[in-house]
């Protein structure tokens, strides 16, 4: 099970850390953290040196109830980070956390090389043709909505069976654009109530049936604090808790904050 990313071949046999690097005032947990130049490159290196195999770019919060952000605006976060990062970091393999085309387009033209659409094209009918032409990896997200209605939107009769079906349209769609390489991450926090998501959880190894690689991504979610009872700040050890889990399940991509103890989960769930 590989991707393509710039023409280097990602073996996902043993699963990858895809490190988060938010570059928006708003996000749950880090949002504000990342905006100068040094700031940015001490948390690249940091996770490049923790082991991570990708670091996946944000400039649009997607937390619920996010407040909007112009398309300008988005590009004018995004790019000089993506610029910033490749050349101090040339081989940086670099997602964009991206619903937006012409985001998508102008990431890639600047040298990212996975786009990470939290809608799977829902929020933007040129997004799988732009993909397609880009010759990128997709990873589709589930959710419903947008990041302002989605959490009035969490009702399902059967949500492991609704999300199967819902991500074998989108294979096809995907497919029918000519895009080779697809990742699917079932959208943990997204239009998902907190026993839908452990429900999902629990179910994780029926995406296999997909024939994709499974992206999963916890850190810090509410999912876990809420649980627990504590703070997204000492969520860490929950994280690893699910990360273990999702690994098991069969999981190929990590998509965490803390790198360093998610490639602990993948070094020892990979001796069983």
């Amino acid at each position: 099970m590989t991707i393509n990313c710039h023409g280097k071949l990602i073996d996902l046999t043993i699963p990858k850390v895809m490190g988060i690097l938010n570059v928006t005032p708003n996000s749950f947990y880090d949002g504000g953290n990342y905006f100068d130049e040094k700031g940015i490159l001490k948390q690249v290196e940091k996770m490049l040196s923790e082991g991570a195999t990708f670091i996946d770019i944000g400039a649009y919060s997607s937390k619920p109830n996010a407040a909007f952000v112009s398309e300008e605006e988005e590009l004018q976060r995004l790019i000089p980070v993506i610029t910033l990062v490749l050349k101090q970091f040339p081989e940086t393999l670099l997602s964009v956390d991206t619903f937006r085309s012409n985001v998508a387009k102008i990431a890639v033209e600047n040298g990212a090389c996975i786009i990470n659409d939290i809608s799977a094209g829902n929020m933007d009918g040129k997004m799988m043709e732009t993909v397609a032409n880009l010759h990128v990896p997709y990873i589709m997200m589930h959710m419903k909505g947008t990041s302002q209605t989605m959490q009035s939107l969490a009702q399902y009769e059967n949500i492991t069976k609704e999300m199967l079906f819902y991500f074998s349209e989108k294979v096809a769609l995907a497919r029918s654009f000519g895009i080779s390489d697809l990742i699917i991450d079932p959208g943990f926090g997204f239009a998902k109530t907190m026993k839908q998501n452990y429900e999902v959880l629990d179910n994780l190894e029926l995406f296999k049936m997909l024939e994709l690689p499974l992206l999963a991504g916890f850190s810090r979610k509410s999912m876990i604090y809420k649980t627990l009872e504590t703070s997204a700040e000492l969520a860490l050890n929950g994280t690893t808790v699910l990360n273990t889990i999702a690994l098991q399940k069969g999981a190929k991509i990590l998509r965490v904050h803390d790198v360093k103890e998610a490639m602990e989960c993948v070094k020892l769930v990979s001796q069983l």
